[in-house]
């Protein structure tokens, strides 16, 4: 199981601005190919799945692949048009999904 995400992205912005997203992950992201001190592999253990949500709609989401390194870390952009709550997921191989959520205001 995943440690609580770290998510950083600005508390206000302009109606219609860009922000930038940026989450980072502890985990390990065992590849299933390394063997232990005994000779037995490693199994797999990934998260294999992110995706973000504005206001209950899709703003971004990616499978992620055994190559991708521990802790995890995807940046993004996303247009705000209005105040709300970007929810944000990782899916892990067992099926455990770790969750947040960040809230941003839109000023005039």
């Amino acid at each position: 199981m995943a440690d609580k995400p770290r998510i950083k992205l600005p508390k206000e912005a302009k109606k219609g601005e860009i922000v930038q997203i940026k989450t980072l992950i502890s985990h390990v992201m065992e590849s299933g190919q390394r063997k232990d001190a005994q000779g037995k592999t490693i199994p797999r253990k990934i998260i294999n799945k992110f995706t973000c949500e504005f206001n209950g709609k899709p703003v971004f989401a990616c499978a992620l692949e055994p190559a991708i390194s521990a802790n995890p870390y995807i940046q993004f952009n996303a247009r705000v048009d209005e105040d709300g709550t970007f929810k944000f997921a990782w899916t892990d191989d067992d099926g455990t999904v770790t969750t947040a959520e960040e809230k941003i205001a839109v000023k005039a």
